[in-house]
């Protein structure tokens, strides 16, 4: 998972998973979820991310999360 913040587009994307988007759905206005062609969810881009989310408080935390290794 990646988070990326564009201060001069000012949107946060968050990239679930690798592919290429081919289909996108407003999930609410100014929040977008990017969809490959088997409809798995790739990435959540939240436009006007200042407005929206308080990036100085944005945390990420990986606790309970479980990682593969091939």
């Amino acid at each position: 998972m990646q988070i990326k913040y564009s201060p001069d587009a000012d949107a946060l994307i968050i990239r679930l998973r690798d592919g290429k988007p081919v289909d996108s759905v407003d999930l609410a206005e100014g929040i977008i979820a990017h969809y490959s062609k088997d409809k798995k969810i790739l990435e959540i881009e939240i436009l006007d991310a200042s407005k929206t989310v308080q990036m100085s408080e944005l945390n990420v935390s990986l606790k309970g999360a479980h990682a593969v290794v091939a």
